[in-house]
């Protein structure tokens, strides 16, 4: 452990976390540098990650609040107390680090000098407390081997970071994804182990929490596919804008102009094709489930034109909270 105290470091970052933020931090072994980045907070968070040993930022709120920002100015105050950092374990405060998963991770860095980034396995704290805990838990399962993007919890090449300036500040969601793509651009690798990595705590019981993270997800899907259409390079996530529009308004249009031709009783086109759709994926991710991935392209298209409306307009979004 001691050779590892000197190569990584830890960037946490968190608003109102209140104990899962003591559970995150509590997670990180000791002598290990971490730098905690709060977002406004109004309970105990600055405080305890003082009492604990962590250098805290402050985030200036006069500024749009995103989580991207929140990681850049984390880990480029890392690396200002400790500029000899060689890798840098991003983390959110609603998580906690599994056991050994830094020394696994930067082992395989340290191992494999092409890959920028690696991630492991994140797992919700209380998959079964709700319906919505149990699709974040089921979110989380994804592919081992090279990837095209690793999420939030992840350790960083700091080499890499350097090289790309890190993340885009702007971006509210999807920020992860479009920083893996630059550094994949440049020739970088990016790898998931099949290593216990953190676990979770979504915290979400209510189908407004649901929405609001369904609206955020839209909104980021659109900045995101805008910044790359608008760079030239590899355009992400326009299957799932694609997809919201064409559940929704595309749906509703087509059910539309079918009803001035012939006659009004087709407008029942459109919430049919919906139940023939949830007839599909209702035996494959279960009834409550596959309404709820239906369901979601509603908040995902608003989440798509709120982008559209504030980029016409030239206003700046801040992060959209769900808790």
């Amino acid at each position: 452990m001691a050779e590892l105290e000197k190569k990584i470091g830890v960037v946490a970052i968190g608003r109102n976390e209140g104990d899962r933020l003591k559970s995150c931090l509590n997670s990180i072994p000791e002598n290990i540098p971490i730098v905690y980045v709060d977002s406004a907070s109004t309970d105990d968070s600055v405080a305890f990650a003082q009492s604990v040993g962590a250098s805290v930022v402050q985030l200036d709120m006069a500024v749009p609040f995103t989580a991207a920002r929140a990681r850049n100015e984390g880990w480029q105050e890392l690396l200002r107390i400790y500029p000899d950092i060689e890798y840098i374990q991003f983390v959110d405060g609603d998580c906690e680090l599994e056991f050994d998963w830094l020394r696994a991770g930067s082992v395989f860095l340290s191992k494999n000098d092409t890959i920028a980034a690696v991630c492991g396995r994140r797992r919700e704290r209380y998959p079964d407390a709700s319906l919505y805990n149990r699709m974040c838990d089921d979110e989380w399962t994804t592919p081992i081997g090279k990837a095209n993007a690793c999420g939030g919890d992840a350790i960083v090449r700091t080499t890499a970071l350097s090289q790309v300036q890190g993340y885009d500040s702007a971006l509210i969601a999807g920020e992860e994804p479009e920083l893996c793509q630059r550094l994949r651009g440049l020739g970088w690798h990016i790898w998931r182990l099949d290593e216990p990595m953190t676990i979770h705590d979504a915290d979400m019981h209510s189908l407004a929490q649901w929405w609001k993270r369904a609206i955020r997800s839209g909104f980021g899907y659109a900045q995101v596919y805008w910044k790359t259409k608008a760079s030239g390079r590899d355009k992400l996530y326009f299957r799932e804008i694609i997809s919201a529009l064409v559940w929704t308004f595309g749906i509703i249009m087509g059910a539309i102009f079918v009803s001035v031709f012939l006659g009004p009783e087709w407008l029942a086109i459109a919430p049919a094709i919906w139940l023939i759709q949830f007839a599909r994926l209702a035996p494959r991710e279960g009834f409550m489930k596959g309404a709820h991935v239906l369901l979601a392209k509603i908040p995902e298209t608003i989440g798509v034109l709120r982008f559209a409306i504030a980029n016409i307009r030239g206003h700046k979004q801040g992060a959209i909270f769900y808790k």
